[in-house]
């Protein structure tokens, strides 16, 4: 066994120390403070050796280790602050602890990133679980929910991280598990295999098609386990409808978009930055439209402000892939003729692809959503709408100000809004 992987099977152990919570209750925090008090006063020996990255040696001290302890410090110090489940205290460290030590192990027989984020996700999900198991004494399927969420949040966290961080990915994860029981899902069993493997059979086509980078791949399947559980197939068939279409779209004519220079990097696959930038308007609505009665809001603003944004994103990337092999474009707020591929220019053509894409996930959102007919136009509406945004706020803010994920996210959220609040207008949601 070599020193990195004895490395994560240590740090696998020592989150362990958190199925003990139910038997300490409010000090759940306990040995995780002696976990740190330790290892900030190892400086040498066996133990610093075995604990230490390259980062700590430098350091002359066990940063790592102490992230590690401290952020499971702070998780055990919400359980008896807001009385926080134990099982999400325990799932989320062992999601953490015991994904890393899969990843490592695969790591060590096959050197391929793909591989390793499956060993990460896969065991984070089988700690995560067993840990919930454990503490509570039954098993339920929420507690699957929760595993398979903790699970692909860490795996996607570290990916773009790395164990220097620890204290980011315990504590984020964490918090996704708070948020998640407070809104009280009620899976069954069936819901939640489907859940995973609809997710998962789709991110790995996108990944085997070279639609979506590991990244992206995480992003999208984590995207996908919390539409079908919180929403509904019908929620997972409208997200995907848009991942599935811009993927095509991105490698659609490709060579001749790289040509001009306007092409998608990394051959058209898409990363997390993106599918996120895209998705966390729609992610929004899902959660507000989950917590249910417990907010003011109908619970029909929710479900179109998910369509209009889905509609927006969709229509932004089927103009921009579509449109930037047509010219000349135009900027849209002076009209000027500029070079394919300048922010906020367009087409005529490209703004017709992007009305058609707005139109297809209209008709799917009436088709498949809990969505009246006439909720069709203002979906529609909602991703003219957000598109038109996508185009102005390239014109003006992107590039000096804010990259292309924050107006995509930008766009989408306005998306969603303008067919929220045009049935809100219209008086067609009473609250």
């Amino acid at each position: 066994m070599t020193l990195p992987l004895r490395r994560a099977a240590a740090y696998a152990l020592v989150s362990t120390f958190a199925l003990a919570a139910p038997l300490l209750g409010r000090f759940a925090a306990a040995p995780f403070v002696v976990v740190a008090a330790c290892a900030y006063a190892v400086t040498g020996g066996p133990a610093f050796r075995l604990f230490a990255y390259p980062w700590d040696e430098k350091a002359e001290r066990l940063w790592s280790l102490v992230g590690l302890a401290l952020a499971a410090t702070g998780l055990g110090l919400l359980v008896p602050a807001f009385g926080i489940d134990t099982g999400v205290f325990a799932a989320a460290i062992l999601a953490v602890g015991y994904g890393d030590f899969g990843r490592r192990f695969v790591v060590e027989y096959r050197a391929d990133a793909a591989a390793g984020s499956v060993g990460f996700v896969v065991t984070a999900l089988v700690g995560a679980l067993l840990g919930q198991v454990v503490v509570a004494a039954t098993a339920t399927p929420t507690m699957a929910f929760l595993a398979v969420s903790a699970a692909l949040l860490a795996g996607l966290l570290r990916e773009s991280l790395t164990e220097r961080d620890y204290p980011y990915v315990v504590l984020t994860v964490g918090l996704l598990c708070w948020l998640l029981t407070t809104l009280a899902p009620a899976p069954s069993w069936t819901r939640v295999a489907v859940a995973v493997v609809l997710t998962v059979v789709f991110g790995g086509l996108s990944y085997g098609l070279g639609a979506a980078s590991v990244t992206g791949m995480l992003t999208g399947v984590f995207l996908g386990v919390l539409a079908v559980v919180l929403g509904g197939y019908g929620w997972f068939v409208v997200l995907v409808t848009f991942f599935a279409v811009g993927g095509l779209a991105s490698k659609y004519r490709y060579d001749e978009k790289a040509d001009i220079g306007v092409a998608e990097e990394n051959d058209g696959a898409r990363g997390s930055g993106n599918v996120l930038g895209n998705s966390l308007a729609a992610l929004v609505a899902l959660l507000g439209y989950a917590a249910g009665p417990a907010l003011p809001v109908p619970s029909s603003l929710f479900v179109l402000a998910f369509a209009g944004s889905v509609a927006t994103a969709l229509a932004d990337t089927l103009s921009s892939e579509v449109g930037t092999l047509y010219g000349p474009p135009h900027l849209l707020t002076t009209f000027e003729t500029v070079p394919p591929g300048t922010d906020g220019a367009v087409t005529w053509q490209g703004e017709l692809a992007g009305i058609a894409g707005a139109l297809v996930v209209a008709v799917l959102a009436v088709a498949l959503l809990p969505l009246s007919t006439v909720s069709a136009a203002l979906v529609l509406a909602g991703g003219v709408v957000g598109m038109t945004v996508d185009s102005l706020a390239g014109a003006t803010i992107e590039g000096g100000y804010v990259g292309n994920q924050t107006v995509n996210a930008l766009a989408t959220g306005c998306g969603g809004a303008a067919s929220a609040l045009l049935a809100t207008a219209l008086g067609l949601v009473a609250f």
